[in-house]
This record gives structure tokens, C-alpha cells and sequence, in this order.
């Protein structure tokens, strides 16, 4: 059997530990798997617990009690020196505020996580320029920051991403900076890199881009309250099986 990209199994985040009135149970007892890939929108209203699950499955923090594996990685086995490392290697963020540095060209952004990551630079350079043609951007590899717009900038942050091959691709309100044109762009893109086997989690609360996702979870309370398949994936439902409801119906 294929291991899960991700696995939580009780996964709880708690903050505070007087009585009742001061614990804050941001994620309360998730279990999920995601499989090789999936593309998974998690919604919910502020406060849901989704930028929290987010950073847990990011490797940015770590469960107050239950197992998180990564690619099979059991993370509770981890310290913060080998918690980095895998963070580099088997996970892409991209965020809403593309997290470029300014005075530096799109190739020398892209080339940077594989810098830390010890890349040899012939094979850094070759990679990013790769994953900058795959975003659409060849033409735009020299260019700073300021010197692209919003999707652009957004595209060069997905190609940072991918640069690396990581088994996840990790998004945190995707879209949120951009335009509905470039919304637009970039949703096609994370249409195409799941086409080409990319596993993906997005952390939105907008429906259209949920729409574009394969299962949609919502969260409330910390918990997730619906984990449903999108009607366009699943298709017909099979002899026998329960019928696929379509999301926001």
C-alpha cells in the first residue's frame, strides 16, 4: 500500500493550561490522510482551527498530543534542526504575501531554499529555471519583484515551491493578494501541477478556489466538521454507493 503525503491521527493543538475558561483548543482530535496526489481545500470561518492545522501539517508547530507522518516521517521523532530539513526538502510553501525578497531577481528567489538546501549551484540554476518556465515566466527570470505584477510575483513563488520537488505543496490564501484575473492564472496553474501529480493543500475561504480543489474539508471549533469529494472528481457515484453531494449545494 502507498503511504499517505499526509496522516494525522488524534492530532491536537492546546493552548493554555489552567481550567476550561483558559484552554484554547485551536485543533481538537483530527484525523486525516491525504494521498499522493490529492488536491484539498480546508475552509472555515476565522478562528476554525485552519491556520493552525495548517502549521501543524507545515511543520511549522508541532501537536499537543496525537502523530503527524510526513511522507511517512513520524514528526513527534523530530528536533528542530531535522523539523527545518524536512520542511526544506519535502515541503513547497507559497503564501499570500509571496514572501519574495525585493532586491533580488526571480531566479536568485527561486535558486534560494535550494541554496540552504546545499544544491550544487549548476544544478540550483538549472532547476529554477525550470520551474520558472513551468510557471510561464522564462521570459521574466532576471526580473525583481518590483518589477512583476501580483501574479506574476505569486507564479515565481509557486515556482520557488516546486524547485525543490517536494512531495506537498502547501498554499495559505493562495489568491488573496491578487485580481481575479491573475486569481484566474494561478488557479490553472495549481490545476496543472495536481494534473502532473503534485499533492496539494490550500488554506482558503473563498469558494471559488475551493472549487478548483478535488475534496474540500471544513473546519469549525477545531475540528473537521465535513470532508466531502467534489462532484466534478468523484463523477457518477458507483452501484451501491452512497450518492456524492456536491459541495455548497
Amino acid at each position: 500500500m502507498i503511504r499517505p503525503v499526509i496522516e494525522l491521527s488524534g492530532v491536537a493543538k492546546v493552548y493554555g493550561s489552567g481550567g476550561d475558561d483558559t484552554v484554547v483548543r485551536a485543533v481538537d482530535g483530527v484525523d486525516l490522510a491525504v494521498q499522493r496526489g490529492d488536491y484539498v481545500a480546508v475552509m472555515g470561518a476565522s478562528g476554525s482551527g485552519k491556520s493552525t492545522l495548517m502549521n501543524i501539517i507545515g511543520c511549522l508547530d508541532l501537536p499537543s498530543r496525537g502523530r503527524y507522518a510526513l511522507d511517512g516521517v513520524d514528526t513527534r521523532r523530530l528536533d528542530e534542526r531535522r523539523q527545518a530539513l524536512i520542511r526544506n526538502r519535502k515541503i513547497g510553501f507559497v503564501f499570500q504575501s509571496f514572501n519574495l525578497i525585493p532586491r533580488t531577481s526571480a531566479l536568485r528567489n527561486v535558486e534560494l531554499p535550494m541554496a540552504y538546501a546545499r544544491v550544487r549551484k549548476p544544478e540550483r540554476r538549472s532547476r529554477a529555471l525550470r520551474a520558472l518556465e513551468q510557471v510561464g515566466l522564462a521570459e521574466r527570470v532576471h526580473h525583481r519583484p518590483s518589477e512583476l505584477s501580483g501574479g506574476q510575483q505569486q507564479r515565481v513563488a509557486i515556482a520557488r515551491a516546486i524547485a525543490t520537488d517536494p512531495v506537498l505543496l502547501l498554499a495559505d490564501e493562495p489568491t488573496g493578494a491578487l485580481d481575479s484575473r491573475s486569481t484566474a492564472e494561478v488557479l490553472a496553474l495549481f490545476d496543472d501541477l495536481n494534473v502532473d501529480g503534485r499533492t496539494i493543500v490550500v488554506i482558503t475561504h473563498e469558494d471559488q478556489v475551493a472549487s478548483h480543489a478535488k475534496r474540500v474539508l471544513h473546519m469549525r471549533d477545531g475540528r473537521i466538521v465535513s470532508d466531502e469529494r467534489t462532484a466534478a472528481v468523484a463523477g457518477p457515484p458507483p452501484a451501491l454507493a452512497p450518492t456524492v453531494r456536491v459541495v455548497g449545494s
